[in-house]
């Protein structure tokens, strides 16, 4: 079963790879969408996909990369958006 999950990560997570580190993240699990800053300092990303795929990137998003300290993950479903493949989109 396909779905489409909106995430919002908040902690240190700006000027520590984590977007580099959740573009790597979904393609290895063969995610669609995209993932970006926010101008307050969360990171944010769209990930579509199977649910067994989306639970695993969102489980590994709760620790993020090395120098990442992420304090929060908000997930709510969203619609598929026509992503193809997974990239890094513009601060918004």
């Amino acid at each position: 079963m396909n779905g489409a999950v909106r995430l919002r990560i908040e902690g240190r997570v700006q000027g520590v790879g984590y977007r580099a580190w959740l573009e790597d993240e979904a393609r290895a699990q063969g995610l669609r969408g995209w993932v970006r800053n926010r101008r307050d300092g969360s990171v944010e990303a769209l990930l579509i996909g199977p649910s067994a795929a989306l639970m695993a990137v969102i489980g590994a998003c709760r620790q993020g990369p090395r120098l990442a300290a992420v304090t929060n993950v908000a997930a709510t479903p969203d619609q598929d958006d026509g992503s193809t493949g997974f990239r890094t989109a513009p601060t918004a």
